[in-house]
């Protein structure tokens, strides 16, 4: 006989998986790009925090990665998605232009490679 109490069970993986399967592709590809402009914001200093977070090699990471979703998966989620997301990612590239000390030529910052060069 054992004093201890039973464990917490885990996670129910199959109540998850009904879930996310009634979860239309749409919006999972608009989480994942809300998700990735957020943590591109905290990590550009654009937080109420501002400097605390900032971290330009983190941010050009999410918002290189922001680009390459968004233009792989722009035609599946039609432009009434698409357009404010692209606008989101082009605020956030300019952001990267500026916060940066040395900035990047022309169409080579941030996920430009999939979006052209971003002037500002």
């Amino acid at each position: 006989m054992s004093d201890a109490t039973p464990s917490e069970p885990g996670p129910d993986f199959a109540a998850m998986t009904r879930d996310i399967a009634e979860v239309p592709a749409v919006e999972v590809i608009v989480t994942v790009a809300v998700n990735l402009m957020s943590a591109a914001a905290v990590k550009l200093g654009l937080t109420e925090e501002g400097d605390a977070h900032k971290d330009l090699d983190e941010a050009r990471k999410l918002v290189h990665a922001l680009a390459g979703l968004l233009d792989a998966g722009a035609t599946e989620i039609s432009s009434f998605h698409a357009a404010p997301l692209r606008d989101g990612l082009k605020s956030l590239q300019l952001a990267f232009r500026e916060a940066s000390l040395v900035p990047d030529e022309p169409g080579q910052g941030p996920g430009e490679k999939y979006t052209g060069p971003v002037y500002g």
